[in-house]
């Protein structure tokens, strides 16, 4: 076989491969032996099948198999030889003619291809004593863990008929039909929806319009959709709803103990009152490391400057791009909507691609050399996580795709392995912990939000539509309905 550089510019390579007809004869004719007492051919006998005979019917095929063999293991060997990693598979180019690939099948002529990738560049891991960051601590009050145990207890709250009018409070069932210039709109009809006033759990307006209402009134209310309102063909228009009211009940009185939380299927008040601050403290723990892990990048963003392989740059962009378009045109916005041009966002979003590769290069040095592993436990519990948000009857379908394609799998494996760097960086380098209010710890993001770039206002766009269409899954009727349950809400 001989291998012949072609192209070094930067981190582009291309190979010239030529593999002998001789040497491709040799690997044809072990092939044949090899076969020739495991064929059966109608009026031979069992490994008396004549050599000759033998080529004749399968030498064209045996010599395909030949070809493939050497792609799939020179490749690899040959980059490695090299002590070079390509930074995506190599791309393989080999004659289009037909009269010469017959040839080669034939074994009357040398085997040529090209090889053509690029490399990941040498990464020289610095210092990391150099980088402070600053972790923003959150310690939850009593008083927090009483409001969202309260909030919960309300949700279990029993209710009673009552005879009169419906006052801030009361439950009301209602009907309602939705519509926009007097027609009915999509997911604007529902039935038996019960409803407590004051909640907040409807748009604008809607609530405030029921108070004094009785049992068997019907009314008809004016309500605006929120500019921002998930569903794009309803956002910022005037509707009305014609409302039929079924019962009016009162609140029974709230007791927060023993008994409410045994009701929710747990021991005591003080396992809900463990449970709540758990997921209070995880909640806000999150943002902790979010923003521990952001500073970080950004000082490893600034210290590593290095041409990152173009083609994973490409790829990387085109993921973040098409991600991007699917959210506007799902959430019905545009460019324009976000405050910027499409050429705007373009750029924005290769030098977000560009500075996602390079970290990921870095990251992935720094986990080798540390010795960092993801366990065959932690896989397969990262894997059954991917396939839970699948409808049942897929989900042994998508775990045989994950695990029959090593593509797929590398990408429940990435963001482990990245955490588990993030972890082994962060007792390597300097942290101060600082206490912070709630207020404090979420300013930050509120404030990039105020300042977003192009990048980041569409972020955001595509955030709030994420918000909307969780909030509104639950009952895709009720589309007066204005979020979800708050955060950390106990099941």
């Amino acid at each position: 076989m001989q291998v012949t550089e072609t192209l070094n510019s930067g981190l582009k390579r291309e190979i010239k491969v030529v593999v002998p007809a001789g040497d491709m004869e040799a690997k044809l004719v072990e092939r044949l032996n090899d076969a020739k007492d495991k064929v059966r051919l109608n009026g031979f006998r069992p490994g008396k099948v004549p050599l000759q005979h033998l080529r004749k019917v399968y030498g064209k095929s045996f010599m395909a198999e030949v070809v493939n063999e050497i792609l799939s293991n020179s490749t690899r060997t040959i980059i490695a030889e090299r002590g070079e990693k390509a930074a995506m598979q190599p791309e393989v180019s080999m004659t289009e003619d037909e009269k010469e690939a017959e040839k080669i099948l034939a074994g009357g002529a040398d085997f040529e291809f090209q090889l053509a990738y690029e490399i990941v560049p040498t990464i020289e891991i610095q210092d990391f004593s150099k980088i402070a960051v600053t972790r923003p601590v959150y310690d939850v009050p009593e008083t927090e863990v009483d409001d969202q145990v309260k909030r919960i207890g309300e949700s279990s709250r029993s209710y009673e008929p009552k005879e009169g009018k419906a006052a801030e409070g009361d439950r009301v069932t209602i009907d309602y039909i939705g519509k926009i210039d007097g027609t009915p709109f999509n997911g604007g009809t529902g039935s038996d929806q019960p409803l407590v006033l004051g909640s907040k759990e409807f748009i604008p307006g809607f609530e405030d319009q029921l108070v004094g209402i009785k049992a068997g009134d019907e009314k008809v209310i004016t309500v605006t959709f929120p500019e921002e309102y998930g569903a794009a063909e309803l956002a910022g228009k005037e509707a009305t709803f014609d409302i039929t009211v079924k019962e009016v009940a009162k609140p029974g009185e709230l007791e927060i103990n023993d008994e409410m939380a045994k009701n929710l299927g747990l021991e005591s008040l003080e396992r809900l009152r463990e449970i709540v601050r758990g997921q209070i403290e995880s909640q806000f723990g999150s943002m902790t490391r979010q923003k521990v892990k952001r500073q970080l990048l950004d000082q490893l963003d600034e210290s590593y400057k290095f041409e990152a392989p173009s083609k994973l740059i490409e790829a990387e962009f085109n993921n973040i791009w098409e991600q991007v378009n699917r959210d506007l045109t799902a959430a019905g916005r545009t460019f324009a909507d976000e405050d910027t041009t499409e050429e705007e966002a373009r750029a924005e979003y290769q030098r977000l691609a560009e500075r996602r590769v390079r970290l990921g290069l870095v990251l992935a040095e720094i986990g080798e050399k540390a010795g960092v592993q993801v366990s065959d436990e932690e896989m397969q519990r990262a894997l059954f996580d991917v396939v839970r948000r699948y409808p049942a009857n897929q989900q042994q379908e998508i775990f045989e795709f994950y695990r029959g394609n090593p593509n797929a799998l590398a990408t429940v494996r990435a963001p482990l392995f990245e955490e588990k760097v993030i972890d082994h960086l962060l007792t390597q380098i300097s942290v101060t912990d600082q206490k912070v209010s709630k207020e404090e710890l979420m300013a930050d993001d509120e404030d990039e939000a105020a300042e977003a770039k192009p990048e980041k206002k569409t972020k955001k766009a595509a955030a709030k539509k994420a918000d909307d269409a969780a909030a509104e899954e639950p009952k895709k009727k009720a589309a007066p309905k204005k979020k979800a349950a708050k955060e950390g809400d106990a099941e």
